[in-house]
């Protein structure tokens, strides 16, 4: 009778943890269920539904729809449309936002990982307020003080004795995109900080103390400690901003809507022109080109900044 108890509970057991582990198994999938759905018809539907359109002729002309090919895509790298240059002043806005965020992101991250915990307290929100700012909100107060005749900034300088440097930042064509360029820097290096203020944080404190008594300086513990191991971080922050850098389309359209001429044109911007002239077939081809373009440089972006990491 022991015996058959014990089996009993036994088996008990074994059917109550077999229960569990299916419950287990089943629950998650339940509670990602309604995302995945969210996800699929939002995003992944759309996105099979777009590439296949970008080999149509697909317009607001003709309720025909004609498959074409790769014409779009002809069209798109041939030399005598723009849509090159739409694609150069997307990457070039990519690679200066990536290096200004990043670069100006760590230094205020060192500067206010130290200090009076008031001050630094102050300091880091008022770096971080333009981040939490409507981008259309921010690209109309400096469309205004880029103004190059009543605009702060050239006031200013001319104020100070500094005319000869003022400009006309959003009408000359050579120096436009850079104006861009920087206002971005200004909205998005807060955000960046805040992410590598924590994981500088998040560095053992034994390891700069360890260094500190072997007589490393603050530069060799800065290249020997914090970069090594904010790495990770500076991974992440980086794919972050060349996802938003190939994707920027509002902040460009508040300030220059891809003036003058051409200029600041990037690629959404074209692809919103291109839909709203009713060519929709050149535009979802344009969708399509910067799609394959964020995957090859998301790949090989986080190839070249985990390389180490694998070899280890």
């Amino acid at each position: 009778m022991q015996r058959s108890s014990a089996l009993g509970e036994t088996k008990t057991d074994t059917q109550i943890k077999n229960k569990v582990k299916r419950q287990g198994s089943v629950y998650p999938f339940y509670f990602l269920l309604g995302a995945l759905i969210l996800y699929l018809v939002f995003s992944v539907i759309p996105g099979f539904i777009g590439l296949f359109y970008s080999f149509t002729d697909w317009n607001s002309f003709s309720t025909d729809i004609n498959f074409v090919g790769f014409d779009n895509f002809g069209l798109i790298f041939s030399s005598e449309e723009n849509y090159l240059s739409f694609i150069k002043n997307t990457l070039i806005f990519t690679v200066a936002t990536i290096i200004l965020k990043t670069a100006l992101g760590l230094l205020f991250a060192l500067l206010l990982t130290e200090g009076v915990k008031k001050l630094t307290n102050l300091h880091r929100v008022i770096i971080y307020l333009p981040a939490v700012l409507p981008m259309l909100v921010v690209g109309l107060v400096f469309k205004s003080i880029l103004n190059p005749q009543t605009g702060l900034l050239n006031e200013f300088l001319r104020s100070v004795g500094l005319g000869a440097f003022a400009q006309k930042w959003l009408v000359d064509a050579n120096i436009a995109l850079f104006s861009i360029i920087g206002v971005d820097t200004w909205k998005g290096v807060g955000y960046i900080m805040v992410i590598l203020l924590a994981g500088i944080q998040a560095i053992p404190k034994d390891y700069y103390e360890a260094a500190a008594i072997d007589g490393a300086s603050p530069l060799q513990r800065l290249w020997s400690i914090t970069l090594p191991l904010l790495m990770p971080v500076i991974t992440v922050t980086t794919v972050l901003n060349l996802l938003y850098g190939l994707k920027v389309f509002d902040i460009v359209y508040a300030l220059t809507n891809g003036g003058p001429g051409y200029a600041t044109d990037v690629v959404f911007t074209s692809v919103f022109k291109e839909f709203g002239q009713g060519r929709y077939g050149v535009a979802s081809a344009l969708s399509t080109v910067l799609f394959v373009i964020m995957i090859v440089f998301g790949y090989f972006v986080i190839r070249l900044m985990t390389r180490k990491d694998q070899a280890e």
